[in-house]
């Protein structure tokens, strides 16, 4: 008898992470929202907003738009994270055209007031938002922090790129009080030490990368290292023990490590996403 043919790997969905820092008299923070329990994937867990590249992320509109972001594909990456910035953290990271000062917390407040709503009932896109309140997306605010893939063996699976960001110091931000049921300034550790107090839930990717954000004493340092670096793409390959999950993921990462357990019933995920 002939064997069944192989199961191929669901396609992995194009998505972007925001990883947003302050300083603190502490070190840095990080804003962090809680997934709606409501939501399919990764509910009630821990994450940094984000979400799905959507089709009016690689509008052409952008080139004039976003001047500063890379040329497409890599643009709607960039833009789908300036967008969950805005839906997800209430902070808008753009300038009017031609000034070099990012919005003060006044105007970013009126906008997220009056067009987040819109844009998350899907009434009008946020490239009508930045077109018709003559903003430009600030793409240098962006920097590109780590790449994740879902394993092969996960049905739903994300090519989510992170982005660090240093937030606009003037706008307070807030969570969307949809997707996500609340939102956090949290200092690296923090999260992670409430997560290994099973007072918090943490996808392995959020996971690690928190570990990696908590070597860094400041925004600026956290901002300078990783422009230094080149981001190397992780998907963990597996390795199933009785006791759960050996992943494997590249040394050149810059992890610190090249193998992670992951017990029965942990998440395992690139990031926290709808759809």
């Amino acid at each position: 008898m002939s064997e069944a043919p192989k199961k191929e790997p669901a396609p992995a969905r194009p998505a972007s992470t925001v990883v947003i820092l302050r300083d603190s008299a502490e070190g840095i923070e990080v804003f962090m929202v809680v997934r709606n329990h409501q939501i399919d994937f990764a509910s009630g867990a821990l994450v940094f907003p984000g979400g799905k590249v959507d089709k009016e992320d690689g509008d052409p509109a952008w080139t004039e738009l976003a001047p500063q972001i890379p040329t497409a594909p890599d643009r709607a990456f960039f833009i789908a994270a300036g967008r969950e910035t805005f839906e997800e953290a209430g902070l808008v990271l753009a300038r009017r055209r031609g000034s070099d000062s990012i919005l003060d917390a006044e105007a970013a407040d009126r906008l997220v007031e009056t067009y987040r709503a819109p844009l998350l009932k899907g009434e009008m896109s946020f490239v009508d938002i930045v077109r018709r309140e003559q903003l430009a997306l600030a793409g240098d605010l962006m920097v590109p922090f780590a790449h994740w893939i879902t394993p092969e063996m996960v049905p739903k699976r994300f090519d989510t790129h992170f982005f660090l960001v240093a937030a606009p110091m003037a706008q307070v931000g807030a969570h969307d009080g949809g997707e996500s049921t609340e939102g956090i300034w949290v200092k690296p550790q923090q999260a992670l030490s409430a997560a290994a107090a099973g007072t918090r839930t943490l996808v392995f990717a959020t996971r690690m990368n928190l570990e990696k954000l908590s070597r860094y004493a400041t925004v600026t340092e956290a901002v300078a290292v990783t422009r230094s670096q080149p981001v190397v793409t992780v998907m963990p390959k597996a390795t199933t023990t009785p006791e759960g999950r050996l992943l494997h993921i590249p040394a050149e990462a810059g992890y610190g490590v090249s193998e992670v357990f992951v017990a029965k019933g942990s998440l395992l995920g690139t990031a926290a996403h709808r759809g």
